[in-house]
């Protein structure tokens, strides 16, 4: 790290970011040492997307003033950003999956250099870097672990001096996470200085060397995170204590009614891309929750459209809910049946961005709550619905700047809490929900995590699928681990370790990850 008193690689100063009424950064102060791995940290909605977008050139300030070396700079472009030194790998990746990786390399870099050239410099990078990579590979062929590689690599050719990661192991193996470390401190090593965003506290603690915390648009706190628990900084970024899970281990209802049953489930893929669910099994059991782990891109996405009836099934039977074959029915059929969805994507799949939240509510309940929310002829009942709306508002502390406010003009975390919130209202007897805390703060995950487990302890039956180890140890009382569209055995939580999961997202033999469990 620089010396004491050396200019920052760069500073930011008062920076504020005004949209309309809403300050969405207000007089930032950030300073990013040379070589040194520095969090951005905060809630849903705290301004980090913001403050990174001006620092990447994809925003103009609306006032303050950018340091980069000791200078202040104007980063009109993230064609400047890159040009300066400053490089992104995003959250989403942007990778074309028909051309290989050397092609998605050469895209981003300005020069006209051979193809040959950057896959030969590509190779060397990421085998010297330890992130092998094959750059003839095609990238529909690569795991989401390996997609990402293409995208530190291709930002590490451009040689940037800072680099900005956004949530990089939320799509990572516990493997890979721990490979991506050990790259993240050797570049540290060589004097490059790294941003890094992200919920997962523990890992911020493991890597970072500082922090500067965010909550509405302010900075809150400075901090080394290593003096700091888990906790404190969860504390920092809520504003107030985040309460732990709460959850029984008592036995579960033995010999409880299995309210969701899969059955030699295959599916051929719908795209050249896509993944084939090949003779999925599993029995989820009244007041259970079965967790599936993997790593993205491994058929999750095609099991939950499989489930929630957006596919239907040629065999009936191939998807019984609370004992009734619903392989052919839809999805407003399988709600009559008790059971709730919740996909991964919020925005465009959960909910309508441009609908409100109570038109969003009464989109996703006019034949499950008929009589309640519509009358005869179609007349809606718009003060039921209202108050529908509220109560679900309240209950999971959706967070919004007017009464009723469009889908889009919540943050990631808040819309969030108001889908689940929408299916839980229902008392749902089958939730089936994939990825439940994707890109929430602590404060939402443990409120969303907390809803799940009193459901299933009422008496209903849920399926989470999720990318998130800790949140599956932390909630699910079995755990099964989807690979290339096949489902393993489910291990009860009490046998199930963060290592034998991890093989098995991997692609090991279960066999295999029991005995490596076995030996941790």
């Amino acid at each position: 790290m620089s010396a004491e008193g050396d200019p920052a690689l760069l500073e930011t100063r008062k920076l504020t970011k005004v949209f309309g009424a809403v300050t969405a950064c207000d007089a930032i102060d950030l300073r990013i040492a040379r070589g040194e791995i520095h969090a951005l940290l905060g809630e849903n909605g705290a301004g980090k997307s913001t403050l990174v977008k001006m620092l990447f050139g994809s925003l103009e300030p609306t006032a303050g003033e950018v340091l980069w070396k000791g200078t202040p700079t104007r980063i009109a472009s993230p064609a400047e950003a890159r040009r300066l030194g400053i490089g992104m790998v995003f959250q989403h990746f942007s990778l074309f999956e028909a051309l290989t990786a050397a092609q998605n390399i050469a895209l981003a870099l300005p020069d006209r250099t051979p193809i040959a050239t950057i896959a030969e410099r590509a190779r060397t990078l990421s085998t010297g870097y330890g992130l092998p990579l094959d750059p003839q590979s095609l990238v529909a062929d690569l795991s989401v672990g390996e997609r990402q590689r293409i995208e530190i690599i291709r930002c590490l050719l451009q040689e940037p001096e800072l680099i900005i990661l956004d949530e990089p192991t939320s799509v990572l193996t516990p493997q890979e996470a721990d490979r991506l470390f050990e790259t993240l401190l050797r570049l540290r090593g060589e004097g490059k200085s790294i941003l890094y965003i992200s919920h997962r506290l523990d890992e911020v603690k493991r890597i970072c060397d500082a922090a500067t915390v965010l909550r509405h648009g302010k900075v809150v706190a400075h901090c080394d995170p290593r003096d700091e628990t888990a906790g404190s900084l969860a504390r920092m970024m809520v504003g107030t204590e985040v309460h732990a899970i709460r959850r029984s281990d008592a036995p579960l209802l033995t010999g409880g009614e299995a309210l969701l049953e899969i059955n030699q489930l295959s599916r051929p893929p719908a795209t050249p891309f896509a993944i084939p669910l090949r003779n999925v099994d599993l029995q989820v059991r009244a007041g259970e929750i079965v967790g599936i782990a993997g790593v993205a891109g491994n058929g999750q996405s095609e099991l939950f459209e499989a489930l929630s009836g957006e596919t239907l099934q040629p065999d009936a039977a191939a998807i019984r809910i609370g004992g009734r074959d619903a392989g052919q029915l839809t999805i407003s059929e399988r709600r009559l049946l008790g059971s709730a969805f919740v996909p991964e994507e919020r925005l465009g799949h959960g909910a309508a961005p441009r609908l409100r939240l109570s038109e969003n509510l009464l989109l996703s309940r006019h034949r499950t709550d008929r009589n309640a929310f519509l009358g005869r002829l179609g007349i809606v009942f718009s003060g039921a619905i209202q108050l529908a709306s509220q109560r679900i508002t309240k209950s999971m502390d959706v967070r919004k700047s007017a009464a009723d406010p469009e889908a889009a003009a919540l943050s990631g975390g808040n819309l969030q809490k108001f889908i689940i919130g929408r299916e839980l209202d229902r008392q749902p007897s089958v939730l089936v929900v994939n990825q439940p805390t994707w890109g929430v703060d602590a404060g939402a995950a443990a409120r969303i995590r907390q809803a799940l487990i009193e459901l299933a302890r009422n008496g209903s039956a849920v399926l989470v699928i999720s990318q998130d180890l800790d949140e599956l140890f932390e909630i699910a009382d079995a755990i099964a681990v989807m690979h290339d569209g096949r489902l393993s055995a489910p291990l009860p939580r009490s046998e199930a370790t963060f290592e034998a999961i991890g093989l098995l997202m991997g692609g090991a033999e279960p066999g295999h990850a029991g005995r490596a469990g076995e030996a941790a």
